[in-house]
């Protein structure tokens, strides 16, 4: 392992607030626990790959939590799922160049902070038939997928906004077609970079154990007790933390 510029533990500490905060709204988490691997100085080799995994276990809990509280629909996330998975295998097989890594993080990252903090409360009614919503979600899908595995994400930071956007299904619903959608998503990514690369991910049960008990609190908690609203703004400073410190490391210290 890379010496990193904060001890693992507190590493872990830090990733188990950000499962907490992430899986409450269905999401895994992995757009803010790459920036974070990243600013700790972990190679952008190894980063996507232990993202993937840590995403892998809390949604794996969050959308346990969610269907179990009936919020899933598979009307909804199937034609998300078809195109996406074949996608996100392709996007996991490549290794960026660590700028544009950087930057297509930071991208995500400020699409999240921006719809949370800009568009919360937008709403587009579709006046589309069936076939069209169907159409529309497996070209989603398609680019979804592919940015989720070639950065390290599960891409639900983008498919829950815009299923709640498009008035689709309500936030719960969403939240739940997150989950489903991250873990299908990391699954085939992680296969492709474990299949190209060799990476010890022992080396990170830390961390791996901190993003599990973060995301079980978090699921249960946005699936039965927090407000959706709550539980977005407590996101949305994480959010901005990050961006902030990636901004920094981008500008000064590459």
């Amino acid at each position: 392992m890379e010496e990193l510029s904060i001890g693992l533990f507190v590493l872990a500490i830090i990733m188990a607030v950000v499962a907490f905060a992430y899986s409450s709204v269905g999401l895994g988490g992995a757009s803010s626990y790459t920036a974070i691997m990243v600013l700790a100085g972990m190679s952008t080799v190894v980063v996507p790959t232990v993202s993937l995994v840590m995403n892998l276990f809390v949604t794996t809990i969050g959308a346990f939590n969610f269907l179990r509280h009936r919020h899933g629909r598979f009307d909804l996330i199937a034609p998300f799922l078809v195109s996406s998975i074949p996608f996100s295998y392709l996007g996991g097989s490549l290794v960026l160049p660590r700028v544009v890594f950087y930057w297509l993080l930071l991208a995500s990252l400020l699409i999240i902070a921006a719809r949370i903090y800009l568009f919360s409360n937008l709403r587009i009614q579709l006046q589309l038939t069936r076939n069209g919503e169907i159409t529309v979600s497996l070209i989603l899908g398609a680019i979804l997928g592919f940015v989720a595995g070639a950065v390290g994400i599960g891409g639900g930071v983008y498919l829950v906004p815009l299923i709640i956007l498009f008035g689709l299904g309500s936030e719960k619903e969403a939240a739940a077609c997150g989950a489903i959608f991250i873990w299908m998503n990391s699954l085939a990514g992680l296969a492709a970079r474990l299949q190209y690369q060799s990476i010890d991910i022992v080396e990170y049960w830390p961390l791996l154990a901190a993003t599990v008990v973060g995301g079980f609190i978090g699921s249960h908690s946005g699936a039965k007790i927090f407000a959706p609203e709550t539980m977005q703004r407590i996101l949305g400073v994480i959010i901005l933390i990050a961006i902030g410190f990636l901004l920094r490391k981008l500008l000064f210290n590459m």
